[in-house]
């Protein structure tokens, strides 16, 4: 991806800003969508399927009072994102032409067996949970950056570190009188639109389970598709 770099003063990007925002907007796009999908998981399977530190912290309480057989799930969904996040680095560092598009492909073909497992109501806890978990590994390395800033797209401790950081970035260089607290305040922004896509997935998969659940995964395997078909971005 070609890096579009943050600037200090008043052109805080460089290059074009439609390019920037497109690759904003898809980062949004695909935070609500993880925020969507670690809802359904949490509603229906009774596990997160991105927030792997909720899942490491689960696991071990649950193997500290021998409860082997409950650890399953979450164990499963933390071998399955790393599993996913290992493969999408691979395919995204592998110099395929459209990449990204191929992981959009392949994130679409795993909502879809989901969704079709519950529509025909054969569903497999632990089989949509590993399913699920490997998609949301693959998603980080989709779109790692938006500029020279990284960003997480499927779990949001970091982002709100982050958010943190650059707003404390920007305090300081107005105390400094240094002219890169625009900067800061830009990045802080970017972080913070992540967050509230994450956030307002959640919100919608709550909305969604408690109305047409059997539908649910439809909504983010579209999506995912379409990005597939259409996304497009510099190699």
């Amino acid at each position: 991806m070609e890096d579009l770099s943050i600037q200090p003063h008043h052109k805080a990007l460089s290059l074009n800003w439609n390019e920037t925002w497109v690759q904003l907007l898809v980062a949004v796009v695909l935070a609500m969508i993880a925020g969507y999908l670690d809802g359904y998981g949490l509603l229906f399977l009774k596990t997160y399927v991105s927030f792997m530190s909720g899942n490491t912290t689960s696991t071990g309480v649950k193997l500290g009072q021998y409860e082997l057989l409950a650890a399953i799930p979450t164990a499963i969904a933390i071998v399955s994102f790393v599993s996913g996040s290992f493969l999408g680095n691979l395919l995204a560092q592998s110099g395929v032409r459209q990449a990204h598009r191929i992981l959009f492909g392949l994130i679409a073909v795993a909502l879809a067996v989901v969704a079709f497992l519950d529509l025909a109501t054969v569903p497999n806890v632990n089989f949509e949970i590993l399913l699920l978990a490997l998609a949301m590994g693959m998603t980080n390395p989709a779109l790692s950056k938006i500029g020279a800033e990284s960003v997480s797209l499927t779990f949001v401790t970091g982002t709100l570190s982050r958010i943190g950081g650059h707003l404390a970035s920007a305090v300081g260089s107005k105390f400094s009188k240094d002219q890169k607290a625009d900067s800061f305040l830009l990045r802080a922004g970017i972080e913070a639109s992540i967050w509230i896509g994450f956030l307002s997935g959640a919100i919608l998969s709550g909305i969604a389970g408690a109305n047409f659940q059997s539908w649910a995964l439809l909504p983010p395997c579209v999506i995912m598709l379409s990005l597939g078909l259409f996304s497009d971005r510099p190699e």
